[in-house]
């Protein structure tokens, strides 16, 4: 091998490592966010799921719309 591709293979290896570590940054980020969404989700469910005990003694719950 001559020396241009050995310097080209460096380069190539150089720009790979930097991207998985620019990937990997993104990968945390984004399981950060997918954390943070299921814990939304949990409280959500767990507000709709009080509110549906609040409203199962025979009483309506439901509100008529501020447009009427």
């Amino acid at each position: 091998m001559n020396d241009e591709r050995i310097i080209e293979l460096e380069i190539k290896a150089a720009y790979q490592e930097d991207l998985l570590q620019e990937l990997n940054k993104i990968v945390a980020g984004q399981q950060q966010q997918i954390e943070r969404l299921e814990a939304t989700c949990k409280m959500l469910n767990e507000r709709i799921k009080g509110l549906s005990i609040e409203g199962s003694g025979g009483e309506k719950v439901e509100e008529v719309p501020p447009h009427y």
